[in-house]
């Protein structure tokens, strides 16, 4: 696994570099040598977050924690990312053509030219929607670890929306 670390308002100490290392080198069961992971570590006063996200050729893979200490984010990151693919390395197994996604940022204004507006839009999210079916969108929407994730029924053609309710459960929106 080819791991890339970034550290946001903080320097990355080696050891923790080797402690990143040592974590994500258990996953490395679940991928080939050639994945790419990203590790980046954010520190806000007191609080550190730790977002791990895995790509490779057929999927995607994200786990994001904050802890009193980067160590200990670390740790919980890393463990939420083996449960969800222990969890679900059956259906994982099956195709998935996940990481389709594409980022395109809108262009900002300059000042002035500003349009008076209740809500802005600040970034335009752009992705391929791939057939699939219901159960496959909810595995993928929890890889992503999103609380909603849109895709097109692989049944009906249509474009629906899987969500997670505060409840733990889950919700699909279908057009009418």
């Amino acid at each position: 696994m080819k791991i890339t670390t970034t550290g946001r308002k903080v320097n990355l100490k080696p050891n923790f570099l080797s402690l990143v290392e040592e974590k994500l080198g258990k996953l490395d069961k679940f991928f080939p040598a050639e994945v790419q992971a990203n590790v980046t570590v954010t520190v806000e006063k007191d609080w550190q977050t730790v977002e791990i996200a895995i790509k490779d050729r057929t999927a995607y893979f994200r786990s994001e924690k904050s802890a009193p200490s980067m160590e200990l984010a670390l740790e919980d990151a890393v463990e939420k990312l083996e449960s969800l693919i222990v969890k679900n390395k059956s259906k994982i197994s099956r195709k998935h053509k996940g990481n389709a996604y594409k980022y395109e940022e809108l262009p900002v204004l300059p000042a002035g030219e500003v349009e008076e507006e209740e809500y802005e839009v600040v970034r335009k999210k752009v992705f391929n929607l791939e057939p699939q079916t219901v159960d496959d969108a909810i595995l993928e929407m929890n890889m992503l670890d999103h609380s909603f994730f849109m895709f097109k029924d692989v049944v009906t053609g249509e474009i629906n929306v899987v969500y997670k309710r505060k409840d733990g459960k889950y919700g699909l929106l279908l057009p009418e």
